[in-house]
């Protein structure tokens, strides 16, 4: 499951971006990377694993839930279960 979201800029400024990324690794654990930034400058990357698939989507969707809170539009959902 993959959402890129993007933060309106004021005028003159570089947008911002939030993405997150929810995939299943080889061990059967969740991984749940996210990266923030200016587009076309310097970003951030952290990733968290989750054993369990119920926990890592509870961090996704709260991750999600934080961002739309401060402003960022959802710009692209990818997934059989792309969030709202």
């Amino acid at each position: 499951m993959r959402l890129l979201m993007q933060q309106q800029p004021l005028a003159g400024e570089v947008p911002r971006f939030f993405q997150l990324i929810l995939q299943q690794d080889l061990l059967g654990g969740w991984t749940l990377t996210r990266e923030s930034g200016l587009i076309g400058g310097k970003t951030q990357w952290k990733r968290e694993v989750y054993l369990e698939r119920d926990q890592a989507q509870a961090a996704f969707e709260k991750a999600r839930d934080q961002q739309l809170k401060r402003g960022f539009l959802v710009m692209f959902a990818q997934g059989a279960e792309a969030p709202r």
